[in-house]
């Protein structure tokens, strides 16, 4: 069963096949059997998984109807609400934190009758690349378990490429759901800003944040959006559009297509990963696109724009965190004071300290005007060289990382793990859609993924166009050995 689509499982299932007791029990086994080396799931609900996949068996028998998602099992990143389970962030400070209620995308989720399977490993309050930050544990590449997974959502790209989950939520404030989807091979979608309720989705950047999700193929990608593309009266940011049918017209070539490419921007990308682009736009070309130059030089600047941004915004939306209203309250403390300094002290990890301190200064008095107003002028050039490139086309195509994943502890130096979301920052500064896809391997055969950019509120183009190129290639039909592994 591992190896089916989330489609296919569902298809399965609602045909009276294979039952939902029995897909949820191989998933449930297959954790048990490869988390142990993979460590991609910080909690797991057994209990939960197995009632409900029952409840839609006796559904089923009785001739009742079942939701758009029956009998598919679903991770979900541990900043996103379950309700009754702990939301911890990967962080010592919310390790005894139970969410009261359900994130907005969640309960859609469980309305279509998803099976929740457990919460999945992230670095610390999503802050990082490599989900190394993760103060709770390590999580390895299923394709070379020495390897990283990439981040924030490494957990959740982990447990799908490894075939322990068909779809896996995950969060991406500047690229944590392409990057992991690129390293680990398999399917990552960003949506348009708003388009997917951040209710219920802890906050790290509020301006930059979307949940989407993780799959093995463009079809299931869009499958689920159909059921999460929804707008939400909790969440102030929600996008008032009515639910949109992504898969009923899936494209099978790229007639008449302008695929935009901003080659400027990629000057300095290394020879092997230039190569493996180049030859994913040839297979653009082959199912009748047009490759034009698009300028989008001024995204030499995002990085920057980004960690002063994104950091202003956590320093605010972590500032929450003191000890008194929720999660662990230092030991030590005696006074009011050392509550709030012990508790802090002890709760954070290093990396989300850096982005604190960063963001408090960035924003301090003195420094706002240099810092934070001049990158949000800057973020308002970038959206608008965005809307001029996509006057030239209809997409844009870059790669969605440098490399392919490197070594687990390889980079040390946080300004060089924070170059790994060069290629993917833009569009969060702009609130466009964006895919990543599998379209190659490295010389080391870790895989490679190519990055797919539409308009605002093009979200089922991307998911389209993305499975145009799947179809044409195998690149998205590739697993890793261990996820080969059948349960004895």
């Amino acid at each position: 069963m591992h190896t089916l689509s989330a489609r296919q499982l569902r298809d399965k299932f609602l045909k009276g096949e294979i039952s939902a007791t029995s897909i949820t029990k191989t998933f449930l086994q297959r954790i048990g059997d490869l988390d142990g080396q993979i460590g991609a799931f910080l909690s797991v609900f057994p209990e939960k998984a197995l009632a409900k996949a029952q409840d839609l068996d006796q559904r089923r028998s009785a001739g009742q109807s079942l939701g758009k998602l029956a009998g598919i099992p679903v991770a979900i990143k541990d900043n996103i609400h379950v309700k009754g389970e702990f939301s911890t962030c990967a962080s010592k400070f919310l390790t005894n934190y139970k969410a009261p209620f359900a994130a907005t995308a969640v309960r859609l989720l469980e309305n279509e009758d998803a099976i929740i399977l457990g919460k999945t490993n992230l670095d610390e309050f999503a802050m990082g690349s490599s989900t190394e930050n993760s103060a709770l544990q390590k999580t390895h590449n299923p394709w070379n378990l020495a390897c990283t997974p990439g981040g924030s959502s490494g957990g959740s790209a982990a447990a799908v490429a490894a075939r322990l989950c068909p779809v896996a939520l995950g969060s991406d404030t500047g690229g944590s759901i392409r990057q992991p989807a690129s390293f680990c091979g398999i399917v990552g979608f960003k949506p348009t800003y708003g388009r997917v309720s951040r209710y219920g989705l802890v906050a790290f950047g509020s301006s930059l944040d979307q949940i989407g999700p993780f799959t093995n193929t463009a079809d299931d990608a869009g499958l689920i959006m159909e059921v999460l593309g929804r707008h939400c009266e909790r969440d102030s940011t929600s996008i008032r559009l009515d639910p949109e049918n992504y898969t009923a017209h899936l494209r099978k070539d790229m007639k008449g297509l302008r695929v935009g490419v901003p080659w400027q921007f990629l000057e300095k990308l290394s020879p092997e990963p230039l190569q493996i682009f180049k030859n994913s736009l040839e297979v653009m070309k082959s199912l009748g696109a047009e490759i034009v130059d698009v300028d989008l030089s001024i995204l030499k600047y995002s990085l920057a724009v980004y960690y002063i941004l994104a950091t202003a915004e956590a320093s605010t939306n972590l500032a929450r965190f003191d000890g008194i209203r929720y999660g662990v309250r230092s030991p030590r403390a005696k006074t009011l004071d050392e509550v709030y300094e012990f508790s802090k002290e002890e709760g954070f990890g290093p990396e989300v300290k850096r982005r604190i301190l960063l963001g408090t200064y960035v924003l301090s008095a003195g420094y706002q005007d240099a810092y934070y107003k001049k990158a949000q002028k800057v973020r308002t050039l970038i959206i608008q060289r965005y809307k001029e490139a996509f006057q030239k086309c209809d997409i844009v195509a870059t790669p969605v990382t440098p490399f392919a994943a490197f070594e687990i502890g390889a980079i040390q130096d946080p300004l060089q793990m924070y170059l790994e979301d060069i290629y993917t920052i833009g569009s969060n500064l702009a609130g466009v859609p964006a895919i990543s896809l599998p379209c190659g391997y490295s010389s080391q055969g870790m895989p490679i993924g190519l990055q797919i950019m539409g308009p605002q509120k093009h979200d089922a183009s991307v998911i389209s166009i993305a499975h145009a190129f799947e179809q044409a290639t195998d690149f998205h039909k590739g697993m890793p050995e261990i996820a080969k592994k059948e349960r004895s």
